[in-house]
């Protein structure tokens, strides 16, 4: 089994035919492995919200932001542009015969562990739609088993929360360095909205926060503390949880609240984090439409995509100039 869906169909909702849009460029892919699977990027959703804390409906998030992004235009003024995308479906929670459905988020967990690790086994840089934080867990597994691993997380709380009764939305880090991660920054962590405990656990660890503050002050510098902070290791794994964003700007998540980063702050990190040569994924989690107003939520975090793709290319081409530079 496969683990994923059937791949939707992406149509541009624009009549005008100088508009390029995602909708225009993204095609279904049946696997992630699969042979004619060229793509720079693919697309997997995790319509799952299993483990949320609070409000639930990130388990829509990867419809939504699969319609949203259809009708986001492919041009980028300072750069190279987002590239050829597929799309490999949802994972599923179809199992082999014999195998019991997952019960719990720690289940869900195991379960899409294996998808994940088909995904990052392809060619394509993987960009994980979700559903909630839990399935952090789950994505960087595979990386984490191949090799050191770093991971810069956009939120604002740190999850590193203990594993009670279930995993939950709170807990994904806690798990991952208990399976060995290697580095962690929390970027727009946002003062009274984590315990003490939890942020000397981080500390104690090696882990760096930069705060939602700090981010206003210097949002170049906040993305280079976040890739110091991940030393030397083999792969870099970036997680977007869109409640790192201001209310305003995102009401549509678990637990909305003031102080977050803006919309611009955020596709800028986007952009420069998605550069770093290690990169070895992305996901956007926590994009809850059903409490969402004016699809505020679900217009951001489609945005963040695309700023992550375009990035990532930008910095490939920037890497590519300087080697050409070097041998001349």
């Amino acid at each position: 089994m496969t683990g994923l869906t059937s791949a939707p169909t992406w149509t541009s909702p624009s009549d005008d035919p100088n508009d390029e849009t995602f909708g225009d460029v993204v095609a279904p892919v049946d696997h992630p492995r699969a042979e004619g699977c060229d793509c720079d990027a693919v697309l997997v959703g995790e319509p799952f919200d299993r483990g949320v804390i609070g409000r639930k409906g990130a388990a829509q998030g990867p419809h939504a932001i699969r319609e949203m992004l259809a009708g986001v235009k492919t041009h980028h003024f300072d750069g190279p542009g987002v590239g050829t995308v597929g799309d490999a479906g949802d994972a599923s929670l179809a199992v082999d015969s014999g195998d019991d459905l997952p019960e719990t988020t720690r289940d869900l967990q195991r379960h899409l562990r294996v998808v994940a690790g088909a995904v990052h086994d392809g060619h394509a840089f993987p960009v994980f739609l979700g559903g909630d934080n839990s399935l952090t867990y789950a994505n960087c597994l595979p990386l984490l088993a191949a090799g050191t691993l770093g991971v810069v997380n956009l939120d604002a709380h740190l999850d590193v929360r203990e594993v009670r009764e279930d995993a939950t939305s709170g807990t994904p880090y806690r798990q991952l360095f208990g399976a060995g991660l290697d580095a962690y920054a929390c970027v727009g962590a946002r003062h009274f909205e984590t315990s003490s405990e939890y942020a000397d656990y981080v500390r104690d660890r090696g882990g760096a926060v930069v705060t939602s503050e700090a981010v206003g002050r210097d949002v170049d510098g906040a993305a280079e503390r976040a890739l110091a902070a991940m030393g030397d290791v083999d792969r870099v794994y970036l997680s977007l949880d869109v409640d790192v964003l201001d209310a305003t700007a995102a009401p549509g998540v678990s637990a909305p609240t003031p102080g977050g980063i803006t919309t611009r702050e955020c596709f800028r990190l986007c952009s420069l984090l998605a550069r770093e040569e290690r990169l070895a994924g992305f996901e956007v989690v926590e994009c809850a439409p059903p409490l969402d107003r004016e699809d505020r939520t679900v217009a951001a975090a489609a945005r963040a995509v695309a700023h992550v793709l375009a990035g990532r290319r930008a910095g490939i081409a920037e890497r590519a100039a300087t080697e050409t530079e070097a041998t001349r």
